[in-house]
Parts: C-alpha cells; sequence; structure tokens
C-alpha cells in the first residue's frame, strides 16, 4: 500500500460528521485529543516507516572487510554513537560531521532510539485515543438516544417535532438529579486528557535522553544565533552521521576492530517530526488545563452554568437561574451538550418547557401535574444517584 493510501486511511480520525449521523458528546477540546492528535501521530508513524520517501534508512562506511548489508544490519539493531565534545566544530576542518572525530578518552552518546520510533508514536496515538474510548463506553449512547431525529436540519413535520420534544422534556424531568455518574465520567475522562498529555511529553522527553523538554526552546535560540557561531540542537538529537563498531575474528583468530560511518538518513524525519510534536503538545497541554479549570468552574459556580445556557440561546426565559438551582451538574451537563446537538430553535424550546415544568408549575402547589410518570426511552438507565 502507497503512503498516501495509508495516511489516507487515517482521515477518518479528523473527518468531519454531520450531527445527524453521530451525536456529539464532548466538547472541541476533547476531540483535539482523539482526533486530531491521535490522526497526527499514525500519521507519523506512517511516514517514518516508509522507506521510498528516503531510501535506506541506515547506509554505513566501511573499508570492506565486513559486507555492506551485514554492517547496515548489525549498526541498526544495535547501537550507534557521536562524540558530544565534537559537536560545533568545523566540519571539513576540525571534523568529518558534527559530533564524530577523535574518539580516544572521550564521552560517548549511544544512539537506539531510531528502532523504536515507529512503535512508540503508534503507542501515543493509542493513549490519546483511550480517554474517548473510556467515555464512549461511559456515556453507552445516552446522546445520541435522546436527540435522535432531532439532530441537524430538521425536515419533520411540526407536530413530529413538538412530539420529540415533549418525550425529551419528560425525560429531562422525571430523570432529574440521576445524572451525576454521568457527569463523573466525562469529568473524570477531562482529567485523564490532562494527565495524559503531560505523561506523554515527559515521556518522549526520557524516550529522546532527556533532551525534549527543552527541544523547541533550543531550536528558537538556534534560529537566532549569529549562522558562524550556532550548533545545530536537531543535530545533536538526531545525528545525520553516526559511528558504529563492528567486531570480529581475523584469520589468526584475533579480535579484530572495524569502525564505520552510518548515515541515518530517517533522521531527517524524526527531527521535523518531534519539532512539530514539542510545539502540539505544548499547544495541547495549555489548552487542555484551561479547559479543565473551565470545567472546575461550572461545578463549583452555578452562575457559570446559568451564563452557558444563556449563551446558546438567543433569549433565555427570564428566571433561569431558577432552573439552574434546581437542577444538578449531570442534568446541567446533558443540557448542555443536547445543545451541541440540536438547532438554537428547538433548543430554546425545550429549555422553556422545562423551565415551565420544573420552576413555574412546582413555584404553584395548587397547580395540577401535566406530566405522567411512564418510561420515555425504555433503553435508557436513568443512573442511581438520588436527588439531593
Amino acid at each position: 500500500m502507497s503512503v498516501f493510501g495509508m495516511v489516507s486511511a487515517v482521515a477518518g480520525f479528523v473527518k468531519v460528521r454531520y450531527l445527524i449521523d453521530k451525536a456529539v458528546i464532548d466538547n472541541s477540546v476533547f476531540r483535539c485529543h482523539y482526533r486530531i492528535t491521535s490522526a497526527l501521530l499514525f500519521v507519523s508513524c506512517i511516514i517514518v516507516t516508509a522507506n521510498n520517501l528516503i531510501g535506506d534508512a541506515i547506509n554505513c562506511i566501511n573499508e570492506g572487510a565486513v559486507p555492506t548489508h551485514v554492517i547496515n544490519t548489525y549498526c541498526w539493531i544495535t547501537y550507534t554513537y557521536t562524540l558530544p565534545g565534537q559537536h560545533g566544530k568545523a566540519i571539513g576542518t576540525q571534523v568529518a560531521s558534527s559530533g564524530l572525530g577523535n574518539e580516544y578518552e572521550s564521552d560517548k552518546t549511544f544512539h537506539s532510539y531510531y528502532q523504536w520510533v515507529p512503535f512508540t508514536l503508534f503507542f501515543q496515538g493509542i493513549l490519546f485515543y483511550i480517554p474517548h474510548w473510556i467515555w464512549k463506553n461511559w456515556e453507552e449512547g445516552k446522546m445520541r438516544m435522546i436527540s435522535d431525529g432531532m439532530r441537524g436540519v430538521l425536515t419533520m413535520p411540526a407536530n413530529e417535532r413538538r412530539n420529540r420534544q415533549e418525550r425529551l422534556v419528560r425525560y429531562l424531568v422525571e430523570s432529574r438529579s440521576t445524572h451525576n455518574a454521568y457527569a463523573f465520567g466525562y469529568f473524570f475522562c477531562e482529567f485523564l486528557n490532562v494527565v495524559n498529555v503531560i505523561c506523554n511529553i515527559f515521556m518522549v522527553d526520557k524516550f529522546l535522553g532527556g533532551s525534549f523538554l527543552t527541544y523547541g526552546v533550543d531550536i528558537i535560540k538556534y534560529s537566532n544565533m549569529n549562522q558562524e557561531n550556532r550548533s545545530d540542537p536537531m543535530i545533536e538529537i538526531f545525528p545525520r552521521i553516526t559511528k558504529c563498531t563492528f567486531h570480529k575474528y581475523g584469520a589468526s583468530g584475533s579480535i579484530q576492530k572495524h569502525d564505520s560511518m552510518c548515515v541515518l538518513a530517517l533522521n531527517i524525519l524524526n527531527e521535523k517530526i518531534y519539532i512539530f510534536l514539542w510545539f502540539w503538545f505544548l499547544f495541547v497541554a495549555v489548552l487542555t488545563i484551561f479547559a479543565m479549570f473551565y470545567s472546575m468552574v461550572i461545578l463549583m459556580m452555578p452562575t457559570s452554568r446559568e451564563a452557558v445556557i444563556r449563551r446558546r440561546l438567543r433569549e433565555a426565559p427570564k428566571g433561569i437561574e431558577r432552573l439552574i438551582r434546581r437542577i444538578q451538574v449531570g442534568d446541567f451537563l446533558l443540557l448542555h451538550l443536547l445543545g451541541q446537538n440540536i438547532n438554537v430553535k428547538s433548543y430554546g424550546e425545550i429549555v422553556t418547557s422545562l423551565f415551565n415544568n420544573l420552576c413555574c408549575e412546582t413555584d404553584t402547589p395548587s397547580a395540577p401535574s401535566t406530566l405522567e410518570m411512564t418510561p420515555i426511552y425504555p433503553d435508557m438507565k436513568y443512573g442511581k444517584e438520588s436527588e439531593t
């Protein structure tokens, strides 16, 4: 399969789905994790395994005593190394290449991460998808069920639309205060997103030998330095040319040492991928932390929930704060997600009807109840929380 064919297979993560096909059960920051970030990591994994982009991943040069395919295979499956004290020296006069030179009494930096880059990228893509998978199984299709027939552009007759809205309002009233576990699952998965992106940053830093945390900053500093006196940090972390030592027995049985220089063409891709991932992980981490703080504000401040409902509606009913006081956080989250799945007009009618049922009628003790406590959605699990 060609590279473009494999990349197109990942496009399903980021394609825009019509609301009529699938219900929205999270926010845009949440989707940034399991759609965009997972897709970027999977595409990066495909790119670094596509040999037709760069040719052979490693090519080693030796004096001919060892067959080329043998030394290439050996250096790939073991390791190569560079000399950190030789970076920044003049190439062609002092050293043959950055990081290469006289290795006597010199420290060596060993490089074997390139064997694991595709596996690490694929594993990271799965990690970014896991919180969504947990939330999707926790949610159990509740939003899809209660918003069925009302997502997207409504083409049904007005009486059918009113019947569906009435059923939905009846469900919201009957199941009031039973959605706290639903909200707990959502906020827990949001917390998992924060933990996941931070752990991924430190995991990559450990994978690259402690160089990833400052990688982006070093690149920015490098780009602003004088061209004659700067040392490329990308070459230090992802060297293009390294050394490899092969030992074998000679004709007399003595051990012979064969040095070779290896060209790691794959690092041309690795350095670009990881500099992009540095900035992307930083962006996603900041965005996710802000989203987590926003959720904490929603949990602790009822006035913020009122503002969210008002922002979604064009004309909120007067006294909407009374509705917010009568419903719990789980009910609010369900109502908020519902607003992302149906159009503004229908959402306004549902909120108004819910307000009339929970506030206006209960404020008048003599008013007869208009709700019949019959099952609205037979397959729906209302939850086990009791009203507090």
